[in-house]
């Protein structure tokens, strides 16, 4: 936890090098292949890597519809960290609130972690919101099983990407 602000936080181990996850999470043509909920596809990305850059990504459904998202990065460590602000987004990149839940935090703060672990890389995920109302944050608080379910959705996607590129 971060003051008051709830946090949540999802680490998986891979049987890869740092620099090969680093990159996973750093070259939108690799991030392509794996980012999103399972289920869903990356239709199109724009990245400019760099503190005060913008990875901004629409992901489709099965049914056709589109779900855009954006992330503000803040910090950039090769290979160890990144630390962004995460937010669902329109087409021309302004912030939106969650298509599903109207009272999910604007913002939440993303910090990646990617550490050596017996052989592999630990990727750690913590995400934190960022100016939220109480309802916001209590609607993160209660949302961890969500979170959990479509963050393990997510690292599946990432692990077989690595399995099979």
């Amino acid at each position: 936890m971060t003051g008051n602000n709830p946090e949540f936080t999802i680490s998986r181990t891979f049987a890869a090098p740092r620099q090969r996850l680093f990159d996973a999470w750093s070259k939108p043509e690799i991030m392509a292949k794996w980012w999103g909920p399972k289920g869903l596809t990356v239709k199109s990305y724009t990245l400019d890597l760099r503190p005060g850059g913008i990875y901004h990504y629409c992901l489709q459904a099965p049914d056709g519809s589109d779900m855009w998202g954006k992330f503000v990065y803040r910090e950039i460590v090769p290979p160890s960290r990144l630390v962004f602000v995460n937010c669902f987004s329109d087409e021309k990149g302004g912030i939106t609130r969650h298509p599903w839940s109207p009272n999910w935090p604007l913002k939440t703060l993303s910090t990646i972690t990617f550490s050596e672990h017996e052989g592999g890389t630990k990727v750690t995920i913590q995400w934190t919101p960022l100016n939220a109302t109480e309802l916001e944050l209590k609607t993160f608080e209660e949302g961890k099983v969500g979170m959990q379910q479509g963050w393990t959705g997510t690292l599946d996607q990432l692990a077989d990407y690595l399995k099979n590129a």
